[in-house]
C-alpha cells in the first residue's frame, strides 16, 4: 500500500499544508487538521470483510474498529457515514443487522452516522468514515515515545487466530463468545486514560499486529522497543487454536515484513512467535506511560474497569526486542 500510495507524496506536499499535521509523510493512524489553536479534525476510513457469522456482530465490530483510529489519535469522535458494499442477492434482513450492529455502537460511542455510501459487490464489506475533534496539544502519536516509557496494551492478542479457526468451524462456542466481546468493545475508555494522564505516543493494534505497529512507532520515534513475552496477555482460546494452526495468512505477511527487524532474548515456539504477528481487528491501544506515572496510571485503570497490561518498555536504540 506504502508503494500505492507514493506518487500522492508528489502531489500532497506537506510543506504546502501547514494546517495539515499528520498526514501522507507520518505512519499515523488518522489524518489531523487544525482547525484552531485549539482544536484540530480527526479524520479515518477503514472496511473490512465479514470476520464473524453474525450479521449484527459484524457491523458493531467493523464499526468499533473504524473508530479505533481516532481514539488511537487521542480524539473524540462525533461523526461518521457508512461505507458498504453489499452482494446484490444478500438477504435484506442481513443487510439490515450489519448496519444496525454499525449503528448502534456508533450511538455507544456518542457518534452521529449522517449517511454513507453503498454499492454492489460479490463479497460484503462494511466500515466506517469518522470524523473527530483533537486538542493539537495533545494528541496520540506514534512518534511521541520517549527512553523509559512503558508499553501499555489495553485489550488481549490473538483475535486473527480465533476468527480463523472460527471461519474453519474450528472454535468452540465459548471461545467464538470471548473474542467477539473483545473485538466489539470500543477503545474510547483507553483513550480518556491516556488524556487524563497527559500521554503523547500510541496507537491501536490492528492489521499489522502488536510488532508490526511497535516496529512503526519504534522508527517513527527513533527507539527501540522491549516486550516482556510472559507479560502479553494472549487469550487461553487463542493458543488452543494456535497450537492447531488456525493462523490467518496475514501472520505470515507480518514476519515476513517485520521480522527482520525482531530480535529474541528466550526461545518461542514457532506459534508463540505467529501470535505476535496476528493480525488484529478491532485490537486495543498500545500506550506509551512514562514510569513516573506508571502506578497512577494502572490504578485509575483498575477503578475504571479499564483493560491495562504493562507488556515492554522504550529504550535507546532500534528495532524490537522480545524477551
Amino acid at each position: 500500500m506504502a508503494q500505492v500510495l507514493r506518487p500522492m507524496e508528489n502531489i500532497f506536499q506537506s510543506a504546502d499544508y501547514p494546517d495539515l499535521l499528520v498526514g501522507l509523510d507520518s505512519p499515523d493512524d488518522a489524518a489531523v487538521w487544525l482547525v484552531d489553536e485549539q482544536r484540530a479534525l480527526v479524520m479515518t476510513t477503514d472496511f473490512f470483510t465479514p470476520v464473524v457469522d453474525d450479521a449484527y456482530d459484524y457491523g458493531a465490530i467493523a464499526a468499533a474498529n473504524s473508530l479505533s483510529d481516532v481514539y488511537a489519535m487521542g480524539g473524540q469522535p462525533f461523526l461518521a457515514l457508512n461505507i458498504a458494499a453489499l452482494p446484490p442477492d444478500l438477504p435484506l434482513e442481513i443487510s439490515s443487522e450489519i448496519v444496525r450492529g454499525g449503528a448502534e455502537k456508533a450511538r455507544e460511542a456518542g457518534v452521529v452516522i449522517a449517511g454513507g455510501h453503498t454499492i454492489q459487490d460479490k463479497e460484503p464489506k462494511f466500515g466506517l468514515v469518522v470524523i473527530g475533534w483533537v486538542d493539537p496539544h495533545k494528541m496520540l502519536t506514534k512518534n511521541g515515545a520517549r527512553p523509559g516509557d512503558l508499553l501499555v496494551l489495553t485489550k488481549p492478542l490473538s483475535f486473527g487466530v480465533v476468527t480463523t479457526a472460527m471461519k474453519q468451524q474450528k472454535a468452540l462456542p465459548e471461545e467464538e463468545a470471548e473474542v467477539i466481546g473483545w473485538m466489539k468493545q470500543l477503545n474510547r475508555g483507553a483513550a480518556g486514560l491516556a488524556l487524563e494522564f497527559g500521554l503523547h505516543a500510541g496507537t491501536d493494534i490492528t492489521g499489522f499486529s502488536l510488532l508490526g505497529h511497535a516496529l512503526e512507532m519504534a522508527n517513527a520515534s527513533k527507539l527501540g522497543l522491549r516486550f516482556d513475552f510472559e507479560a502479553i496477555p494472549i487469550l487461553e482460546s487463542a493458543l488452543r487454536c494456535a497450537k492447531m494452526g488456525y493462523f490467518p495468512g496475514g501472520a505470515f505477511n507480518n514476519l515476513a515484513n517485520f521480522g527482520e527487524q525482531v530480535r529474541y532474548t528466550r526461545d518461542l515456539t514457532e506459534y508463540e512467535e505467529l501470535i505476535l504477528f496476528d493480525p488484529q481487528t478491532s485490537g486495543g491501544l498500545l500506550l506509551c506511560v512514562p514510569p513516573e506515572k506508571i502506578d497512577a496510571f494502572m490504578a485509575r485503570a483498575a477503578q475504571m474497569d479499564q483493560p491495562a497490561w504493562v507488556i515492554g518498555e522504550a529504550r535507546e536504540g532500534s528495532g524490537i526486542e522480545v524477551g
